[in-house]
Parts: structure tokens; sequence; C-alpha cells
């Protein structure tokens, strides 16, 4: 089905990244890898990890009063709020109700996205959706995480993920300007649990048995992450383009989710885009998931390395497996 959004624009973004720093050489000491392995499969150097009285809720909102800020809104402005996350507070009540209190934005409906590392753009379409018909004016997206607290800090994969948040105002845009398309898929025909947490749902509550056998932290399938990804994303993206009538020479930037620096190469290499238009930070902060792509939009934009007129390509792939991509023409 086609999916054409138009005339929605981000107007205002923020992020928030917690103090608290695990580099590959401390996670050296406390499991069983290696830097040298993390830098070059990877492109890890560190992450950063939330404090003991941390949440996500707590991160998701420092990235939303900086993102309303920066849009030169104040709280009574927006009207919804979506959050991104596969790591709610509780659940329940979702993660953007605790946000709509914790900035006080009483004037907002509220509610969560569960895509894992697709959530944001997830999320963005959604909001994108509620401004193209009318029914609200600002969208507050948020895509925040806090892995480190479903990680098996005795497992090799504990390398993978960081914590962070992102986010970002859509409000309504001219027709020369503001998302051009988006295309979302869900494929859960092919090894849907290469990255699960098994326990604590409705299927396997968490009790002693689970705990004792660790289940309350996720489980991932490196290989099936790679082979997902390089399949997917590129599928996805050449549909966008297709959809805008666009060639992969318009695009100017990529802002990616951030799984590995050896998926966003191949991805580039497969659909042709040279790398230096693909957009990182996993460096710093390794895979924050749904806080991944409005964390890496925050940066780059208050970098000044997005000019005005600049076609940006969005592109994530996440647990289940959810993917999808979308351009936007910056204004």
């Amino acid at each position: 089905m086609r999916q054409v959004v138009k005339n929605v624009k981000i107007i205002g973004t923020g992020s928030y990244i917690p103090e608290t720093i695990y580099t590959n050489q401390y996670l050296e000491t406390i499991i069983p890898t290696n830097d040298a392995w993390i830098r070059e499969n990877l492109g890890i150097k560190e992450r950063h990890i939330v404090a003991d009285n941390e949440t996500t809720s707590d991160l998701a909102a420092q990235a939303a009063i900086r993102a309303v800020q920066d849009a030169r809104l104040t709280v009574d402005d927006i009207d919804l709020i979506i959050v991104a996350t596969a790591t709610p507070d509780r659940k329940a009540p979702s993660t953007a109700a605790i946000v709509q209190d914790k900035i006080k934005a009483y004037n907002a409906a509220a509610f969560d996205i569960s895509a894992v590392c697709s959530g944001f753009l997830f999320a963005m379409s959604v909001g994108s959706q509620y401004i193209a018909s009318g029914v609200y004016n600002h969208v507050l997206v948020i895509g925040a995480d806090t892995f480190s607290r479903i990680i098996d800090w005795e497992r090799r994969d504990a390398v993978f993920f960081g914590d962070g948040a992102g986010a970002a105002v859509l409000s309504a845009a001219n027709v020369t300007e503001g998302f051009l398309a988006y295309r979302l898929y869900t494929d859960s025909s092919n090894k849907k649990f290469g990255f699960t947490v098994p326990a604590g749902g409705s299927e396997m509550p968490i009790n002693e048995e689970a705990l004792a056998k660790r289940l309350q932290y996720f489980q991932m399938d490196g290989r099936a992450v790679f082979d997902s990804a390089v399949s997917v994303l590129p599928k996805a993206i050449s549909q966008v383009l297709a959809d805008t009538g666009l060639s992969i020479e318009d695009i100017d930037l990529m802002i990616p989710h951030q799984p590995s620096i050896k998926i966003l190469r191949k991805t580039a290499e497969i659909i042709g885009l040279p790398f230096e238009k693909v957009m990182t930070n996993m460096d710093k902060y390794a895979n924050t998931s749904g806080g991944t792509i409005p964390i890496l939009l925050d940066e780059v934009r208050k970098s000044g390395k997005i000019k005005s007129g600049n076609i940006i390509l969005f592109a994530a792939v996440g647990s289940g497996w959810t993917y999808g991509a979308a351009i936007i023409k910056w204004e």
C-alpha cells in the first residue's frame, strides 16, 4: 500500500544522554570481550548508562523539554506525546503518560509505541498522520531506551547497547517542504525472535524459574540481525525513493538507526550511497534502540550539517522484524 505523507515537518529537536560511561576497556574487565573486535565490527568505543535512580521517562522528559524549547513552543502547545520505547518505566501506565506529568504537558494526549529499534520511525509516521489530517497542530515524538536495565552483564552481547533519548516536534509544513514519503514494514515470518526478551510478559511472567535462567534479559542472534538488516533496509529505502521519484543521488544525508558500523557500510554499498553521507554516532553511544535516530538527528542538525533544502533519508530495522524508511525535505 502506498503511504505518502506531505505537509509535515520537524520544527524542533532535543536529546539527552546519561553521564556514566562504560568504555570497551571497562567491559573487558567484566565480560569476555575485546575492544579491537568491538571497534572493528560494531564501531563502538563507549556507551552511556543510566544512574541507579534514572528511568526511561527521565531521559525522555529531558529530551522532550529540549525539543519543545528548540521549537520555540511551550509544553501547553503540545497536543500529543508519542514515546517509542522497548524499556518502559512500567507495564502500566505508559511511559508517555509519565513523561506528560514530568514535563507538565497536560493538554496533550499520550501513548507509547513498541517497535524496538524502529520505534522512532514508526512513531514519527503515526504523529505525522495526526498533523496531516488536521487533528493536531504539534506532536512531540520521543525515542527513549534504557537497555542497560535488560542487559545481562555476564554475556558478550552486553557490548551492543547504551542508554539515551531523543525527541522531535512535528508541525504543519507548506507544500515545498517536510516529509515526502514513509514506508513501514513488519515481517514475522523468519526468525522473529532473533532479538527478544523472553520473560516479563503474559507468555512468561517473571518468577523464580525465569530469574534463575536469566530470561528477563534480552537475547540476540547477531547473525540473524545482520542478515535481516542488510536485506530489508535496502528494500525499504528503494521503495521510498520510488514513491518520491527520487534517486539515491538526490539524498544529501542518511540518518539511520545505529545497529553496527558493518551493517551501515553494507547497506550503503547495496544502495549506492557514499558512506560519507551516512551519519553515525555509535562510537560514542552504541545502539540506543528507539533513541538512535532522534539523538543522531539532533546532533547532526545542531552541528550545522543539515542545510535548508536538503533531502534527508531515515532508515531503521528492529525486532519483529520491524523496519522502514522515510524521506524528508528540510525546510
